[in-house]
């Protein structure tokens, strides 16, 4: 198998049992191994007292994708730490996509920077984890 097959058959594996990330609404698309774009958009139930998307929302979206960059590589990963800057408010029916880049990967787990955007690509939110990697595999 391809490193992207690799990537994309543990992505798969993960959104079959992902039922938080099902329940939002959240698909994902595996450009690349340590890649993940995780896409939602805000329904009425998703936003809080001030009418915006709450944030805990947001962040699960980022939260999303940053696992599924992580777990590329058929290595069970698990967050770390993390930790989110929020830019701009997200509104009912905004569509948003948070991309997840892998910028350092090692034995013992990566560090992934994700960028949430809107439906005019206005930067949402800015979201940095740090993954830990366990000996397990995904793919049986």
């Amino acid at each position: 198998m391809s490193d992207i097959e690799i990537a994309k058959q543990c992505a798969s594996i993960m959104y079959d049992a992902d039922e938080a990330s099902q329940m939002l609404g959240i698909t994902v698309d595996i450009p690349a191994p340590g890649q993940a774009v995780a896409t939602m958009r805000v329904r009425k139930d998703m936003v809080n007292g001030f009418d915006v998307c709450h944030g805990g929302i947001i962040f699960a979206l980022a939260d999303t994708a940053f696992a599924f960059a992580c777990n590329a590589y058929n290595r069970l990963s698990v967050g770390a730490s993390a930790n989110v800057d929020f830019l701009r408010a997200a509104k009912l029916d905004d569509e948003l996509s948070a991309t997840a880049n892998e910028e350092h990967r090692g034995n013992r787990g990566g560090i992934y920077a994700v960028e949430v955007v809107n439906q005019h690509g206005q930067t949402v939110a800015l979201f940095r984890g740090r993954s830990a990697s366990r000996d397990q595999s995904l793919i049986k």
